[in-house]
């Protein structure tokens, strides 16, 4: 799991991130969490990832 945040909104407390990674790892489920600096989750973080975001999604459907 690929998990892309911006740290103003983990710093607002709405995404409680820390206790999904805790879970993850008490399941050993694969967990890389990016945290973006100066980022909410607004429009802007996702226009600037986006591009990240689908080539992840790509890798995995043309199994490359």
């Amino acid at each position: 799991m690929v998990l892309k945040t911006g740290s103003t909104i983990l710093a607002s407390g709405q995404l409680q991130t820390d206790k999904l990674e805790e879970i993850c790892q008490r399941q050993n489920y694969g967990i890389e969490l990016r945290k973006h600096a100066d980022y909410d989750h607004s429009y802007y973080f996702i226009a600037s990832f986006i591009e990240d975001h689908l080539r992840f999604h790509q890798s995995f459907l043309k199994g490359s």
